[in-house]
């Protein structure tokens, strides 16, 4: 087949790709020129009863629990019907913000339902991109031809339904999915069309191979990322500082700042200057060193891109600048690069002792990056998938891994609940009142009632009030008995 693109955009419950859950699912297949071909995706799942919606969420998309529960599909459902009639050979999956936020609640989907986490991104010639780091690039270094939103305090902002509105693009229905999808490939175009040298060239250094040339070349290159400052259009010079524990990654200090403060300081410290605090010294410096992975399709280019003044100035950077740091960073290279590896080690450690307790039925949906999942395991899982829903409990004892075992009785209840046994049934009805009641204070029944109610006192609007109803009506609906309580 043809090369093709395939733009997603997801709702969900909540910013939690792990707690949370999809809500919609919509996506159009375009061709390389970005035209549309065939039909849009526009799919709602179900919401299980384990988990509840952020009412802020629900409020911001207008879907309700109680038209997935209608009108949508099982995950499992969806799963199958999504590689029936979406996953194609050479498909790039992209959307807007997708590498970050909709691939990784892709992932945890597809890991709580007995499928590779990965494999529909990289199988059969498939890969993933993102727009939103295109744009972030396209406006540090090349913004000629597009229309730049800034927020009402006057800082550049990049949100979708502001460029779309600037531009003249349509975009009817901010924060439907498939009104962002289409609001997606729009502002695609409009850079194709004006910057067609850095769309191109970024869609070509998306594959790890392509990254790794720029990131392993031994020479400062630019990177745009949303973990750099607005201020400076999320764009810097880095350099590679130490290979990372991963494969296909690297630590890269960030050459806007000067090293000098950071050179004779211990791991220890390291760490404590590493670390996000919310209440740090606006004049304590956080170490500058952040993680570049070859897989999440960075937006990085050679240092050249800059040599213009104009560029320069745009993002407040100079080369005399970026090879004065270098030169201080290369004085005391090796000794540093070695301390922030053990600085690395020891938050790692500390991660780690956080982490031991063994899986159990309210921790493995957030275990999927606890390890990968053997070959002997995956052929186990393509059993389960095609597995007669009785017959889950049966095969769930072959898995080696517990994380597996833990998620069979989960997956069993959230898509086949007429098959549950009594004791099942019984089992799945005290996780859920354990979910509900005694989980994490923000999805816990107490909370969400909360917010529904300081929701209530500052939303006049009858369409919010519908939404409100709906959202106390639903989280009523699924309060457990005081069996299942107990």
């Amino acid at each position: 087949m043809a090369a093709t693109f395939f733009f997603y955009d997801l709702e969900t419950s909540g910013f939690s790709a792990s707690k949370d859950r999809i809500m919609q699912f919509a996506g159009i297949r375009t061709n390389a020129d970005l035209e549309p071909i065939g039909e849009p995706e526009n799919v709602l799942i179900k919401l299980a009863p384990d988990v509840l919606p952020s009412p802020d969420a629900i409020m911001l998309t207008g879907i309700t629990p109680q038209a997935t529960i209608t009108e949508g599909l099982t995950e499992a459902e969806f799963l199958q019907y999504f590689y029936k009639e979406i996953v194609q050979p050479e498909t790039t999956f992209l959307g807007f913000n997708t590498v970050r936020f909709d691939d990784e609640f892709m992932r945890h989907l597809h890991y709580r339902n007995f499928y590779d986490p990965y494999e529909w991104q990289w199988a059969n010639g498939c890969s993933r991109w993102d727009i939103l780091d295109v744009v972030r690039m396209t406006r540090a270094l090349r913004p000629e031809g597009i229309e730049w939103p800034v927020t009402d305090e006057g800082k550049p902002t990049n949100r979708l339904e502001l460029l779309t509105k600037l531009n003249g693009l349509e975009h009817e229905h901010a924060h439907d999915a498939l009104s962002d999808v289409y609001a997606t490939i729009a502002v695609a175009k409009i850079i194709r069309d004006s910057q067609p040298d850095l769309f191109n060239y970024l869609f070509n250094c998306r594959s790890k191979k392509q990254v790794a040339s720029v990131v392993t070349s031994g020479q400062p290159f630019i990177y745009t990322s949303g973990r750099y400052a607005g201020e400076y259009l999320h764009t810097t010079a880095v350099i590679p500082l130490a290979k990372h524990a991963q494969q296909d990654a690297v630590h890269v200090y960030d050459l806007r700042c000067d090293p000098t403060p950071f050179l004779t300081m211990t791991p220890e410290q390291l760490v404590e200057a590493w670390q996000f605090k919310k209440d740090r010294d606006p004049n304590d410096i956080r170490l500058p060193v952040k993680t570049l992975k070859f897989n999440r399709c960075p937006a990085i280019a050679p240092l050249g891109v800059i040599k213009d003044e104009a560029t320069q100035q745009r993002i407040q950077l100079t080369l005399d600048d970026i090879f004065k740091n270098l030169e201080i960073l290369k004085s005391k290279h090796q000794a540093f690069s070695q301390n922030v590896l053990t600085a690395v080690e020891l938050m790692n450690q500390k991660q780690s002792q956080a982490q031991q307790a063994a899986p159990s039925t309210e921790t493995v949906d957030s275990m999927l990056y606890d390890g990968f999942i053997s070959n002997d395991d995956k052929q186990q899982m393509s059993v389960m998938r095609a597995a007669d829903p009785t017959a889950i409990s049966d095969i769930a004892v072959n898995f080696k891994d517990d994380r597996l075992r833990y998620m069979a009785p989960l997956y069993k209840a959230r898509n086949f609940p007429a098959a549950l046994t009594d004791d099942e049934r019984q089992a799945w009805e005290a996780h859920v009142a354990k979910q509900l009641f005694t989980g994490d204070k923000e999805s816990s029944l107490a909370h969400y009632f909360g917010r529904l109610q300081e929701l209530a006192a500052s939303n006049p609007d009858s369409n919010k009030t519908f939404l409100l109803e709906e959202l106390q009506l639903y989280g009523e609906s699924i309060m457990p008995t005081d069996s299942s309580q107990g």
